[in-house]
């Protein structure tokens, strides 16, 4: 598994044990709370988070910054526009 340093994210939200929708709906609801620019960090290891975090980061104009998967365990990286 990826080692991640903490210090580069401003919120990491673990959402492993969530199934869809709610990696999707924790993430919105963090990034609701966020400053303009900080950095949020989505680790899921559900599928259905592939389409659905990208989708709307897009829609709403929040930077993707990464996008990655690892033994299951995808991992976004958002910066709150």
């Amino acid at each position: 598994m990826a080692v991640m340093n903490v210090s580069e994210y401003d919120v990491i939200l673990d959402a492993r044990e969530d199934r869809c929708p709610m990696p999707l709906l924790k993430a919105k609801m963090a990034l609701s709370k966020m400053t303009s620019g900080n950095c949020l960090c989505v680790t899921t290891e559900d599928v259905g988070s592939l389409k659905d975090i990208p989708h709307y980061i897009n829609i709403v104009g929040h930077t993707l910054l990464k996008q990655e998967e690892n033994e299951g365990v995808f991992t976004f990286v958002v910066q709150k526009k």
